[in-house]
């Protein structure tokens, strides 16, 4: 996985959070679910890089 990849899957899931706890502060539901799909889809797209990794080392392994 690339390092621009990982960071921005992390950047997403940190606005999702940032979203989420400003939702509860003001109360406004809307946000805050906002707020938890944003964390989700960043972890979805974390664990969709982890797999591809994953794979390359597969590959690697049977090169050989």
């Amino acid at each position: 996985m690339s390092l621009i990849d990982k960071v921005k899957n992390k950047l997403q899931m940190a606005k999702g959070h940032g979203k989420q706890e400003a939702g509860r502060m003001t109360r406004d539901r809307d946000m805050e679910a906002r707020g938890r799909g944003d964390r989700a889809q960043g972890g979805a797209k974390q664990v969709g890089e982890h797999l591809k990794d994953m794979g390359k080392d597969i590959r690697k392994t049977f090169r050989k």
